[in-house]
């Protein structure tokens, strides 16, 4: 209501930010993330990536999982992590009534793309906790090195 006393008529502007509202409205998309590198809310596993000196670190969070049914492959540049996820399994004999179910199931797939430097022959992937940990090796070029000055006399 106070937005509508601060307009002005023929606010073009305004008119764009209230179709931009609405459409978000319709859509589903107003808690939708802007960022060139943000997927879609609710993505599995999700993923938390970082780099040190020496590595590009990716974290994937996939409690649940038999580590045998995850597969981690590394192609020009893209990492992908894929498995499956095993649904709920009711015991032999037992009346379930499912009144909500958030948690999905089934094939899963995750693409990363890595940056430049880093080395598609040196990665390490290891999960525990739920918690898939993969470190792919930065190339000895990329990473840093001291030089050491040396007098000219």
């Amino acid at each position: 209501m106070v937005s509508s006393l601060l307009r002005f008529p023929g606010d073009v502007f305004a008119d764009f930010d209230e179709l931009h509202r609405q459409l978000d409205r319709v859509l589903g998309t107003r808690n939708a993330s802007s960022s060139i590198r943000a997927v879609q809310r609710g993505s599995f596993p999700a993923v938390n990536i970082g780099v040190t000196p020496e590595a590009v670190e990716i974290f994937a969070f996939a409690p649940g999982i038999d580590p045998s049914k995850l597969d981690v492959t590394v192609d020009k540049g893209l990492l992908t992590i894929s498995g499956e996820r095993s649904g709920y399994a009711a015991e032999a004999g037992a009346k379930v009534n499912v009144y909500a179910s958030e948690r999905s199931d089934g094939a899963f797939r995750r693409v990363v793309s890595l940056p430049e430097d880093a080395n598609p022959d040196r990665v390490n992937a290891t999960y525990r906790n739920g918690i898939l940990r993969i470190q792919v090796q930065k190339r000895e070029a990329s990473r840093p090195r001291r030089i050491e000055v040396k007098d000219a006399r």
